[in-house]
């Protein structure tokens, strides 16, 4: 990926073939449907690896509705194993291209990815990755930054990034340790952590230090995978942003899953995201991949009419479901829980059963409304089928400031007072309103899979590190968060140490 990709949607994940549309009734050939992406590169090691399949027929001409979900078999083996632990999906996006998955448990000395179409290989299939190719698990990082960077197809910057550290031109560890815990460890819940050597350490503060599971499991899985620079930060835990913006010389960097327009704090990928990618094929069943597999009826046959469900966690909701009542042709919003607002369950209930959120794309229309923060679905509603309307808001994920109303989403005024109006236009331009979905499906395809976080906290951790003006410390009271062990399937890490240097 380089910053183009970030921008204009052009990344290793999705090529644009600048190909006529297929009719529908073609249908694939073997000779010339592509495949292409981060699975079929030895050096980009994944949770899940993931290539792409766009069916082309045989004039050269893209189909873009399925031809199946069964059309295509991948099958993945190694020379040297009778039988490999891996498991793969063939998930079909329904739009004439396929994501195809795989999880593997263990290190091989070389794959063999067979693509094929009645048991005919596609494009350059079988695609042979020299080994070793090293599984999610295997402790072996890449010595050097920019080449495991430039193997990743990394951006040379994220713009949220830059702004972010903009307020820090300079980072004093020494200062950090001694002044932070003083001014936020009493009442909030925080992780002081320091990467050193490429190990990852840990102290943390406050009474509800659970969700440093999230930040423990990124930084055990990054640092298995490159090189880490010495760096030292605090990480807070809660829902809100906490460095207040005002005029003062004494801000202290702290590394927050949301942002607002009121705060300073420095923002990562949501838990949320980044469990979702490092738990694929694994714990999580909601993941940047399977909504694309899961986006519902064709736009034509979605239900015209703006889809919510949720819990009471901002009064704003309370006010989208209370329109939801008087305008029900318009708006199906409810909610599937009661917890801030719970005086006022028999004004906005009754409560409505769970819906799976791969129902949500039976409608054309997706609100995103904040709850106590941002509201951290919309990267999955972005992937998905239909157009998002997202209301206007102080606060923010990484990467929100790269998304351009009207472009990527239908905006709504912060109040939700011009939603009906918003809904009737995207009726009235039905076109326009699916042209809009779909860069926002292809701004969350291209910017929000697994390769894009992992990046993104890479660039995030090596651009802080380079303002710090003392050395980052193992402090008193850090432990070592230790790196899990894999006694039925351990690898034998063969790198190199390198020069740091392309």
């Amino acid at each position: 990926m380089l910053l183009s990709c970030l921008l204009l949607g052009c990344s290793l994940g999705l090529v644009k073939y600048a190909t006529p549309e297929a009719p529908a009734e073609s249908v694939p050939s073997a000779a010339n449907t592509l495949a292409w992406g981060p699975g079929l590169e030895t050096d980009i090691v994944l949770p899940a690896r993931f290539f792409f399949i766009q069916a082309v027929d045989s004039s050269g001409r893209n189909l873009t509705t399925s031809p199946g979900e069964k059309t295509f078999d991948v099958k993945i083996s190694s020379s040297t194993e009778q039988f490999a632990r891996i498991w793969i999906q063939v998930l079909d996006r329904r739009d004439g291209s396929f994501l195809v998955r795989y999880r593997m448990y263990a290190s091989y000395t070389d794959l063999h990815i067979q693509v094929l179409l009645k048991d005919e290989h596609i494009a350059k299939s079988p695609f042979i990755l020299p080994g070793p190719v090293y599984h999610e698990g295997c402790d072996c990082p890449q010595p050097s930054g920019p080449v495991w960077e430039s193997s990743m197809r990394c951006p040379a910057y994220f713009p949220q990034i830059e702004r972010d550290l903009a307020a820090y031109p300079r980072v004093d560890p020494e200062r950090n340790a001694r002044e932070i815990p003083q001014r936020f460890g009493q009442r909030q819940s925080l992780c002081h952590y320091t990467v050193k050597d490429n190990k990852v350490y840990i102290k943390t503060m406050g009474e509800h230090v659970g969700f440093r599971i999230f930040m423990d499991a990124l930084l055990l899985s990054l640092t298995r995978k490159v090189r880490v620079p010495d760096v030292e930060f605090f990480v807070n835990l809660g829902d809100w942003p906490l460095e207040k913006r005002q005029a003062s010389d004494r801000l202290h960097p702290i590394f927050s899953w949301c942002g607002s327009n009121q705060t300073w704090d420095i923002v990562m990928p949501t838990y949320d995201l980044t469990e979702s990618v490092l738990e694929t094929m694994g714990r999580v069943s909601l993941d940047m991949m399977s909504v694309q597999s899961n986006t519902g009826l064709p736009w034509a046959q979605k239900n015209a009419t703006a889809f919510w469900r949720g819990r009471d966690s901002r009064k704003e909701r309370l006010e989208l479901v209370k329109l939801a009542r008087a305008h029900p042709d318009m708006v199906d919003a409810a909610f599937t829980n009661f917890f801030f607002f719970k005086h006022d369950e028999g004004l906005y209930g009754p409560l409505v059963k769970h819906v799976s959120f791969f129902d949500f794309f039976k409608y054309k229309y997706q609100i995103n409304v904040d709850g106590t923060v941002a509201a951290y679905r919309l990267p999955y509603l972005l992937a998905g089928d239909s157009v998002v309307m997202k209301q206007d808001s102080g606060y923010y994920e990484h990467f929100y400031n790269e998304l351009k109303p009207w472009t990527h989403y239908i905006p709504v005024r912060a109040d939700l007072g011009d939603l009906l109006e918003k809904i009737q236009w995207a009726r009235d331009h039905d076109q326009e309103a699916r042209e809009i979905g779909v860069a926002g499906q292809q701004f969350a395809r291209n910017n929000l899979m697994g390769d894009g976080i992992f990046c993104y906290y890479y660039k995030l951790f090596e651009k802080y590190a380079e303002l710090q003006v003392s050395v980052p410390k193992v402090r008193s009271g850090m432990t070592l968060v230790e790196q899990p062990s894999d006694d039925l399937f351990p690898c034998s890490c063969q790198r190199r140490t390198v020069k740091d240097e392309l």
